[in-house]
């Protein structure tokens, strides 16, 4: 079952949202195989298939089941999380996802290792930018710490990146309170050993190692910033009576475009279709270029602005190729509507070539128009639901400890009702810590679902709001709906009532989800 939730609205580039998601498995280029043992928990085997569409979704690597090959990475549970350096040539090589490795990130920095990556200060050079203090570091643990030369391991001509997934971080294998690593700039203290995701400089270095030239999942992403508007085309005639502009600030609204928000002088560009002038019904259709599936499951994201009448509509159709149209044949796929910049997905379900078509419809209204920005197509899954919270900074300086807010209701795949709860500033037991629960409420259907609600997974995720979903640095955890865990006896006997009808079992989540700084400064940059 898949869902999804946005919460901080503009905290610097950053919006947080949960997902339940299954994941797909499929094969492109670049294979690398691997087992999963039975030792590994549900959480662990979710987490793992979700690193790997991350790989699939910003590299060529993609990781498919072991059928025979001579080497392979054979994936278990065991005690931490480690792996050998490149493919040792012993055949079954073993990587170890043990208790508290269930991090996607963690996976991904495993996996790297796997690939052939040291870690970050492990580079030749990384006296230049960090200083190991040796005696704060825990007896037994030192090699931990290890330089390597050039001969041993390459930068691939890539600076240091105190960002990176594969760096430590300055707490690392500490023998008191004192950090172990000292950043030569102290600015970067506290972002070494980040664990969201693949910083760009891990993501230059993996592609050029494997000589990736595409991912294997993404299809297309546009911001707007170039003339040529990522190849996109106006329709052809007689198929519209309007047209798409490029520009910098609309009449009516928005006054600036979504990636930039006007920080950036020259910059700040999307598209708009003005409905404030013309007659009821005229029709701007926005075309894509030419996009070639490999999945028959795609999902499209962007952000829309309505800043006309609330009967101005947005459709998104698609333009599918066959050797019997060679032309392409429009097939209808979702109707949006909305209010100031908002994020949108739509799932797509193409099989062969096709264009994504934007068409612009104008109401009663004269004033305003529809605007587009921020546009991702990619063959993965989109999730269900959207939690938007307007201005989290506000709601982060006005929440006090202790005190949570929570989402509306939504409906599972399989009939289960939930809601979020999350609390900004974290509880007395873990102050500063972004603490993110779920709940199961009473819903329509709640009498022909399984109770108590076992084994239901979820991922919570902050994400990075860049406009290219390949450099995305998100930040998820995912639990698990453990029947060990459930109070005794029927769960609805033990609800809560929390206004208007609504019943509130806790389940289950993270309270030290995310440090309120790292929410604030991980990600404010383009």
């Amino acid at each position: 079952m898949e869902s999804y939730f946005s919460l901080p609205n503009r905290v610097g580039r950053i919006v947080l949202f949960a997902v339940l998601l299954q994941c797909h498995s499929h094969t492109h280029t670049h294979p690398h195989t691997h087992t999963l043992s039975l030792s590994l928990s549900h959480t662990h085997t979710h987490v793992i298939l979700k690193a790997f569409e991350q790989y699939r979704l910003k590299s060529c690597i993609y990781y498919k089941p072991w059928s025979g090959e001579e080497n392979y990475i054979s994936v278990f549970k065991g005690n931490g999380c480690f792996s050998s350096v490149g493919n040792r040539r012993v055949g079954k090589q073993r990587l170890s996802i043990g208790s508290g490795c269930d991090r996607i990130a963690t996976i991904e920095h495993e996996f790297l290792h796997a690939l052939g990556f040291w870690h970050e200060q492990s580079r030749s050079d990384r006296d230049d930018y960090v200083s190991i203090i040796w005696d704060r570091i825990t007896e037994g643990k030192e090699h931990n710490f290890n330089k390597y030369n050039d001969s041993t391991s390459s930068a691939l001509n890539v600076p240091y990146d105190y960002g990176s997934m594969m760096h430590y971080s300055k707490k690392a294998f500490q023998n008191g309170s004192e950090p172990t690593i000292v950043t030569r700039i102290p600015a970067f203290s506290d972002v070494i050993g980040q664990r969201m995701e693949f910083s760009d400089s891990d993501l230059l270095k993996l592609n050029r190692l494997y000589n990736c030239s595409s991912s294997s999942t993404f299809l297309d992403s546009c911001d707007f910033e170039s003339e040529n508007i990522c190849g996109m085309i106006q329709s052809r005639e007689n198929e519209d009576n309007a047209n798409w502009q490029r520009v910098s600030r609309a009449a009516g609204g928005p006054d600036t475009d979504y990636t930039n928000m006007g920080r950036c002088d020259g910059k700040g560009y999307f598209m708009h279709f003005s409905t404030a002038s013309g007659p009821e019904g005229n029709r701007a259709l926005l075309e894509s270029r030419v996009l070639y599936p490999r999945r028959g499951f795609q999902c499209l994201q962007f952000f829309l602005y309505n800043s006309g009448h609330a009967n101005d509509r947005l459709r998104i159709w698609v333009r599918e190729y066959d050797t019997a149209n060679p032309d392409g044949t429009l097939r209808l796929i979702h109707e949006v509507k909305g209010t100031d910049w908002q994020l949108h997905h739509v799932s797509l379900n193409v099989s062969r070539k096709f264009r994504v078509v934007f068409e612009g419809i104008k109401g009663s209204g004269n004033a305003g128009g529809l605007s587009l920005d921020d546009i991702n197509v990619s063959e993965t899954s989109c999730p269900e639901h959207v939690w938007r919270i307007e201005d989290f900074r506000s709601v982060l300086e006005n929440t006090p400890m202790d005190a949570a807010i929570y989402s509306p209701r939504f409906t599972s795949r399989d009939g289960y009702s939930f809601q979020m709860g999350l609390y900004p500033n974290g509880t007395a037991g873990s102050p500063g810590e972004l603490g993110a629960y779920a709940h199961l409420t009473s819903g329509a259907a709640e009498d022909g679902v399984v109770w108590p609600a076992r084994w239901k997974q979820m991922t919570m995720m902050l994400m990075d709001q860049n406009a290219d979903i390949r450099r995305r640095m998100n930040n998820q955890r995912s639990v698990t709906t453990d029947p060990s865990m459930t109070v005794e006896g029927e769960a609805r006997d033990h609800l809560v009532l929390l206004g208007f009808s609504k019943y509130l079992p806790f389940l289950r989540g993270l309270q030290c989800f995310l440090l309120i700084m790292q929410t604030l400064v991980a990600r404010t940059a383009s």
